[in-house]
């Protein structure tokens, strides 16, 4: 903020208040949201490089449009912050991503002018047109606004979107948010001069004149007049690909200049005929206060200090799972040639940036292209090799019918590395692993494995280079370890058994994942109370350990199963197992522990499993309560169970 100017954010509550201030007054709003965006974000963590890179963008929109009745829809959500701070979220903003706090994406909710919501990638345009499509079968009038980053644009289903919104007509803008000059010609002043020209009506009119006086000459001669007017325009404004799909183009445009951006905004804003693409070109985390060498500054950052910049991550103490993957799988890689792998435009994310440095040709990053990722990788494994797709758990459900048309039907060889299973803390509901338990496990000679410790994952990431008739995953949480000893190399263990951690006599607790550790600490608890548990670590999810889990029914009196998913999955199996085997009909008491039936929103994963009972203290109340007439007598005193005779 230069000098000692009044402050203008201070006077903006909602977009509305932002429709009567001059030229210079927006843009110095603008420097003081992006000055704001920043300082909250210190103060919370979050996706920072994104946002500042729209701030411009932000202000245009909702200055021009009439936001809410207007719909602006931001694709992913990630650049949804200043837009936060402009509709009436500013008291909240930071409370961003913390519990009880704001959605670190956009929620319908939260806000009236959230339209849609949004946390993956390439949705917009789909969202928009159906938006736009309602508002013509309603007969209402208002304007549709998709704003799409070019990452999203390497999505299948944004050009999906962009072929049936050209087809059908519809009235919508959409907003190529190009960040990286990855398809943007040189931006300047005559680009923004012919953007004008092109966006006017003036301009629409004529070419709309044109088309018809074209329509009376032969046809030969309106086919030449048709395709010299876009060979004209390819060549000037670079958007030919987007006229063919039936979007009327206009760019690019330099996305922080106001006054480029404005009087092409008004021009679009109204426009009564068909789809519209604006191409606006802007810098990646503009204004950051980084040095340029932070690789911080393109997307993601912990709480940091605002003047040096200095993130404030806890130290750790053990490696991620995500690391040990990455390590394990390129001991693995180093041993066996054919070992590939496959990421969908996550490879740091996924630990195969480290994998790419050390096989750069063997390391494949396919953009954000899930399904393409799935079935590109089925096919690697038809030729023999091994490849690894390593992809979240939350952005593995884009790919699902790939995985069971392309992989499972056919029985190939694909391991599927599921980072981010189970509950991920701050990024909330939309970004939670809760569900490839049960669609994976459900699907014929899938071998699906959890590891409940860093050394597993070694074990397992070795497992599932060794199976080679049939596809499997592995998957595991985000953060770190418990800190215990790691392999050189992993081991491959024996598919489908399970192991015995401790052994007790009343009852027991048969864990999937990262819940071990809690179970440890129940068994210490419950033993505390007079009840000897047992503490099993399943280790596959499928196929189960049917002996271990016949032996646990038979020798307890109650039998918990663990898990970090939801209903369905691994519980599911093993209560299907001890009905068929008559377990159920001796009087084993079986209580299944999962993700309850609902969505789980943002907070420290601690306190998230604490909420949904998956901690220690809730495994306890399951235990006493599951003991409940099985022979084991209780008393009830205060908040304190305790055992006083069998």
């Amino acid at each position: 903020m230069a000098g000692s100017r009044t402050p203008v954010l201070d006077r903006v509550t909602y977009p509305r208040d932002t429709r009567g201030m001059t030229a210079p007054e927006l843009a110095q709003l603008a420097d003081e949201l992006r000055q704001e965006t920043i300082d909250a974000v210190s103060v919370t963590g979050g996706h920072l490089g994104a946002g500042l890179g729209v701030v411009e963008l932000t202000v245009a929109l909702h200055h021009v449009f009439d936001t809410p009745r207007d719909k602006i829809i931001w694709d992913v959500g990630h650049q949804a912050y200043p837009h936060k701070i402009l509709t009436g979220r500013r008291d909240r903003i930071r409370t961003l991503r913390q519990g009880g706090g704001l959605s670190g994406f956009t929620r319908r909710s939260e806000s009236e002018y959230d339209p849609f919501g949004a946390a993956h990638c390439s949705t917009s345009i789909s969202a928009g047109l159906g938006i736009a499509t309602a508002r013509d079968l309603k007969g209402e009038d208002f304007d549709v606004v998709a704003v799409i980053g070019d990452g999203s644009m390497s999505a299948g289903m944004a050009y999906e979107a962009m072929n049936n919104a050209g087809a059908s007509d519809s009235r919508m803008l959409v907003i190529l948010n190009d960040n990286d000059m990855s398809i943007a010609p040189p931006v300047g002043a005559m680009s923004a001069y012919l953007s004008q020209i092109v966006s006017s009506r003036s301009y629409c009119s004529l070419r709309e004149l044109a088309k018809q006086m074209a329509k009376r000459f032969p046809r030969a001669i309106e086919k030449t007049a048709a395709r010299a007017e876009e060979f004209a325009r390819g060549l000037v404004t670079g958007g030919t690909l987007f006229e063919e799909l039936g979007f009327f183009y206009v760019g690019p445009v330099d996305g922080h200049n106001l006054d480029h951006l404005l009087p092409i905004l008004r021009k679009l804003k109204g426009r009564k005929h068909g789809p519209v693409l604006l191409h606006v070109v802007t810098e990646k985390g503009r204004g950051h206060p980084f040095p340029q060498a932070h690789a911080e500054k393109y997307h993601a950052v912990a709480k940091f200090d605002v003047v040096t910049g200095v993130q404030s991550k806890p130290s750790a103490n053990a490696p991620t799972y995500t690391q040990v993957f990455a390590d394990s799988l390129i001991a693995e890689a180093e041993a066996d040639e054919a070992i590939v792998a496959v990421t969908a435009a996550m490879p740091s994310g996924t630990g195969l940036d480290r994998f790419a440095k050390r096989f750069p040709d063997r390391c494949f990053d396919v953009g954000i292209a899930e399904q393409h990722a799935v079935t590109f990788a089925a096919g690697m494994a038809t030729e023999g090799l091994k490849p690894f797709a390593s992809i979240y758990s939350t952005f593995l459900q884009r790919g699902y019918d790939q995985v069971v048309h392309d992989v499972a039907l056919q029985s190939l060889p694909v391991r599927f590395a599921i980072d981010r299973a189970g509950l991920v803390g701050a990024d909330g509901a939309t970004h939670a692993g809760s569900f490839d338990l049960v669609y994976l496990c459900c699907l014929p000679g899938f071998i699906v494995m959890a590891p409940s410790d860093e050394a597993e994952l070694a074990h397992m990431v070795a497992t599932a280079a060794a199976i080679d008739d049939r596809p499997s995953a592995v998957r595991y949480p985000r953060g770190e370890g418990i800190g215990i000893e790691l392999p050189a190399k992993g081991t491959p263990l024996e598919i489908g058994r399970g192991r015995v951690v401790r052994e007790g006599s009343a009852i027991a607790l048969l864990s999937l994942g990262g819940r071990l550790q809690e179970c440890l600490a129940a068994a210490d608890e419950l033993a505390a109370r007079g009840f000897s548990a047992t503490v099993a670590d399943a280790r596959f999810a499928k196929p189960i350990d049917t002996d271990l889990v016949r032996r646990l029914a038979r020798e307890h009196a109650a039998l918990i199963t663990i898990e970090e998913g939801a209903s369905g999955g691994f519980g599911a199996q093993v209560l299907e197992f001890l009905a068929r085997d008559g377990a159920l009909d001796r009087g084993l008491a079986v209580r299944p522990m999962v993700l309850p039936d609902r969505f789980i929103d943002h907070d420290k994963p601690e306190r998230q499993y604490a909420e949904v009972g998956l901690d220690a203290a809730g495994i306890v109340a399951q235990a006493l309560a599951a003991l409940v007439g099985t022979g084991y007598q209780t008393e009830t005193i205060g908040p304190d169970t305790v055992r006083v005779g069998a």
